[in-house]
């Protein structure tokens, strides 16, 4: 059987944060037709490829998922558990937001089948909440967390954010020890990122808001590496830290180059080497399910060289480069040109090379970008 992903994208929100670029539209129009096109893309594919296939995770995505009502979602899973082939111990998860949920709700939708909640916190402290333009504040986010564990839910994730402008090093470390006094497993922090078509964007562009440099953004991120090691979390991917048996099962598929569907306006899907992407509009995603069952904007073949590239992309960011599974994939003249490049990073501790594995250190997760740039 054949291990793959899923991933359904959620649009609709009721507000946009000024650091998001990911497709969301603040309306209620159009939620049940959306939900008859995403259940009429599901059964199109799985006619196509559910044959020798097994689901090892189901991930709704925004948007803003928990915006929906939990038998929405239940109706999806049950589609998707209809039409597919979909692994007992499957991780199952929802990004949610704070000010969206009541216990109540959090407990239906325990119900519906998802086992693994997603926080969209970003920081604890009310001042930064309303620089991003959250709809939450620091208290309503911890009572988030307390409450999906009274609903049931074990697996529980959060996002952060650092770096955000004027934002001290001590101010950062407060989020951090706030987010490791609540009964969660994973972490997810990431840099604060300019994205074009932003409001935040714009508002750099009109001088309004001034950005930290890269410096100090990664002084950042060495304390965060720093600070959750040493609480128990492990690093798994330049962002992402969990507890012991609490990896992300979705991510790591996207990670270690895995197949994976997309269902929903803008979602990807990469399915037998071959990438596919939804057109982002909700209107067009709608029409051209009705019309063909399928709503793809464009698709592209991997090239081998491009495979590569990739792969090793993903397993650097990620537990690392295996040495007789690369050779397995792509031979091994590509890692014989490139050993050399390896040993200098090895002897500056930016990567450690040993079980036949390649693998970034702190410093190397660092400076990763600027590591795979020369490599590829």
């Amino acid at each position: 059987m054949k291990k793959t992903a899923c991933y359904i994208h959620i649009p609709f929100c009721d507000h946009k944060c000024i650091y998001c670029d990911f497709y969301s539209i603040i309306t209620s129009d159009n939620i049940q037709p959306f939900l008859k096109s995403v259940k009429k893309e599901i059964n199109y594919y799985s006619n196509i490829y559910s044959e020798g296939r097994e689901l090892i995770s189901i991930y709704f995505g925004g948007g803003t998922p928990s915006l929906m009502e939990p038998d929405y979602i239940r109706e999806i899973i049950d589609t998707i558990k209809e039409k597919f082939n979909v692994a007992e111990n499957s991780e199952i998860t929802l990004e949610t937001n704070p000010g969206t949920v009541s216990l109540e709700k959090l407990k239906k939708f325990r119900e519906a089948g998802i086992n693994r909640i997603s926080i969209g916190i970003q920081s604890f402290d009310d001042k930064e909440l309303k620089f991003l333009t959250r709809i939450h504040n620091s208290e309503t986010a911890i009572v988030t967390v307390d409450d999906a564990l009274l609903a049931g839910f074990e697996n529980i994730s959060l996002d952060l954010i650092f770096n955000l402008p004027n934002q001290t090093k001590e101010k950062w470390k407060e989020n951090l020890k706030q987010a490791i006094e609540l009964p969660i497993k994973h972490i997810s922090a990431y840099s604060l990122i300019l994205e074009m078509g932003t409001i935040l964007n714009k508002m750099v562009l009109d001088g309004k808001v001034k950005i930290q440099d890269e410096d100090y953004d990664a002084e950042l991120y060495s304390t965060t590496i720093d600070f959750l090691i040493s609480n128990g979390f492990h690093q798994y991917e330049v962002s992402n830290f969990a507890k012991p048996g609490f990896e992300c099962v979705h991510n790591n598929a996207y990670w270690h180059y895995m197949d994976y569907f997309g269902f929903g306006t803008s979602a990807h899907s990469f399915i037998n080497n071959k990438r596919s992407w939804n057109f982002s509009s909700l209107k067009m995603y709608i029409e051209n399910i009705e019309r063909l069952g399928i709503a793809v904007a464009g698709s592209e073949t991997i090239s081998p060289e491009k495979a590569l590239n990739e792969f090793v992309m993903l397993e650097l960011r990620s537990s690392g480069l295996n040495i007789k599974e690369f050779g397995n994939l792509f031979g091994d003249s590509w890692l014989k040109e490139k050993y050399p490049y390896f040993e200098l990073l090895k002897k500056n501790d930016f990567v450690q090379i040993s079980n036949g594995l390649i693998k970034l250190t702190k410093k190397g997760y660092a400076i990763c970008d600027e590591i795979l740039k020369e490599l590829l």
